[in-house]
């Protein structure tokens, strides 16, 4: 799959769908235009999740999400499940493909159902191994961002999804700040990556703007995935830092 010449552009829906299908259907007739490669949806619900708690331990600190609980954040960010066969079917219409990360077993079965061509995993579930026992017994090729992991932890969730199934892999850096300064995004870890576990590298970018994704690119960044909104204005968990078309 990431066997190409050009950059592999994935635009991620994420939040920004606003709680509207005609929006998030939208979003993926904006990326098709802008001439992206995939979209990509996030499979989970607030239950899937976290618990509806509001001790300190569950409210969000040091984002633009601040003072939030992760229950109330998450009942607003995901993406109803039904939505999914039918954004996936409008994206291959356009000639895009459409993948998902799920966050629990429960969305790699739903997911698997769809037929989706391949997993991402997102940053923060590269230590949640039985998830990744879970994506790499599908067999199918596997996006894995890194940016809550160190060294170690990216070289054993490595070892676990090729041990139990994966046979193509890309690895991408990101930096988990939302937005994140680009003066943080530290691309030499790309090509880093490629040479440390012979996978094809790329980038998850959190930054405003295209420059930090184009010199990734120089950097021999292969794929590079951009939250996309349709206008900033719009607002939304993930609005701020998303790209508009």
């Amino acid at each position: 799959m990431f066997a190409r010449e050009s950059t592999f552009i994935i635009a991620e829906l994420s939040a920004n769908h606003n709680g509207r299908v005609e929006r998030a259907e939208a979003l993926v007739r904006a990326a098709a235009d802008a001439g992206a490669d995939a979209v990509k949806l996030q499979t989970y619900t607030a239950d899937t999740m976290t618990i509806p708690c509001d001790s300190e331990w569950f409210r969000i600190k040091g984002t633009l999400w601040e003072g939030r609980t992760l229950y109330e954040l998450y009942q607003e960010a995901a993406m109803p499940w039904e939505w999914q066969p039918r954004l996936k079917a409008l994206a291959n219409g356009l000639g895009m493909e459409c993948f998902s990360t799920p966050f629990d077993a429960t969305a790699v079965d739903f997911l698997e159902t769809m037929d989706v061509p391949c997993y991402k995993v997102a940053s923060f579930e590269v230590v949640d191994i039985p998830l990744l026992k879970k994506i790499a017994s599908t067999g199918k090729p596997v996006i894995m961002s890194t940016g809550m992991a160190c060294l170690a932890e990216i070289d054993e969730a490595v070892t676990t999804l090729r041990e139990n199934g994966t046979r193509e892999l890309a690895l991408l850096k990101c930096t988990s700040a939302y937005p994140a300064p680009p003066e943080e995004a530290n691309l030499r870890t790309i090509p880093h990556l490629a040479q440390a576990f012979t996978c094809v590298a790329g980038l998850s970018d959190h930054t405003l703007g295209s420059s930090v994704a184009v010199a990734a690119v120089a950097l021999g960044a292969r794929i590079v995935e951009k939250h996309c909104t349709l206008s900033r204005a719009d607002g939304g968990p993930d609005g701020a830092f998303s790209m508009e078309p």
